[in-house]
Formats: C-alpha cells, structure tokens, sequence
C-alpha cells in the first residue's frame, strides 16, 4: 500500500486522520471483520504509529466519534454515520454504476421479477 501523507497543520491532520480512521472502522465493520480498534489495528491499515494512533482514537472519543470498549474503541452512532458518509465519498468512483449498468433507482430494483426482465433488456442481441 502507498504510504498515506496526512496533512503539516494539526487541525488538517486531525480531520484528515477522522475521516481515514472512521473510513476504516466503517469498512472493517461492513466486512464482518470487527467492530473494536485498537493503536495496533490503527498502525498496521494506515500506517499511523500506535503511540499517535491512540492520540486520535482519544480524540474521536471526545468528539463523540467513537466509545471506549473493551480492547479498543468502538464507533458510536455518530460515529458510524460519518464514517458511512467518508467512505461513500472517497469510494464514489468506483461504487457508482458503470455504462450498461442499473443504479439504485432503476425501476428493476422493485422485485426478483423486474430485475429478470431488466437483465434480460439490457442482454446482447435484445431487442428492448
């Protein structure tokens, strides 16, 4: 992985490490791989040292972000919103429809039976 290059000012750095910190709670916890993070966990995925992890991970304590759990810390419903919202934004790319495909309000979204007759329009040679 690329090395990340946080922000030089402490108030850039400390929204630039919230959102990547809250961006990988989110997508661990999508994962199924966990919900508790800890300065180690923090270190290995992005590469921030554990003694400044933990820094950040108190801070988002503070600002309502994250809770205290046993072993590590754990997002708050808040905190689960934003990260929700970071990762959708900085995933945006490639999480979008492509050309040919369907996006979320395609009418073929309604039942099994839509979504058949979608695929099937939108098959090579058809005629719809």
């Amino acid at each position: 992985m690329d090395e990340l290059h946080p922000p030089k000012s402490e108030a850039l750095r400390a929204l630039y490490w919230r959102s990547e910190i809250l961006q990988v709670m989110y997508w661990l916890r999508g994962e199924g791989l966990g919900e508790v993070v800890d300065a180690v966990l923090l270190e290995r995925f992005l590469g921030v040292e554990a003694e400044l992890g933990v820094g950040y991970l108190d801070r988002l304590v503070v600002d309502g972000y994250l809770e205290l759990s046993p072993g590590g810390y754990v997002m708050s419903e808040t905190g689960l919103a934003e990260g929700k919202t970071e990762f959708a934004l900085s995933f945006a790319d490639l999480t979008r429809p492509a050309h040919g495909e369907c996006s979320a309000d395609c009418w073929c979204q309604n039942s099994v039976e839509e979504a058949l007759a979608c695929a099937a329009e939108r098959s090579p040679g058809s005629a719809g």
